[in-house]
């Protein structure tokens, strides 16, 4: 993750224009590792309603894996941490 102050150094009000908030960043990030600027409006709005960890883990799964429709890829295992998270938290809760 990186500091907000790190962001700000490099934002460029001419260049990006659009990009004003964090999470904005973040989706171009998304888009652009997995080569798939035809649906970057989505990956924007997955980082700002997403957790940030869960969208970490399904981009390093993704940018590890040697596939050919990385988009999907991503997708499918966002659902798959996403499910197994919701799986172990009613698991931890009896625990206690």
């Amino acid at each position: 993750m990186q500091k907000i102050s790190s962001i700000l150094t490099k934002f460029n009000p001419a260049q990006d224009k659009y990009i004003s908030r964090e999470f904005q960043s973040f989706g171009i990030h998304i888009a652009e590792t997995l080569d798939d600027y035809k649906h970057k409006a989505l990956y924007i709005k997955l980082a700002k309603t997403v957790h940030r960890s869960i969208l970490e883990k399904a981009l390093s799964f993704v940018v590890d894996s040697n596939a050919k429709n990385k988009g999907a890829l991503f997708m499918w295992k966002m659902k798959e941490i996403r499910t197994e998270k919701k799986k172990s938290a009613p698991e931890q809760a009896k625990l206690l």
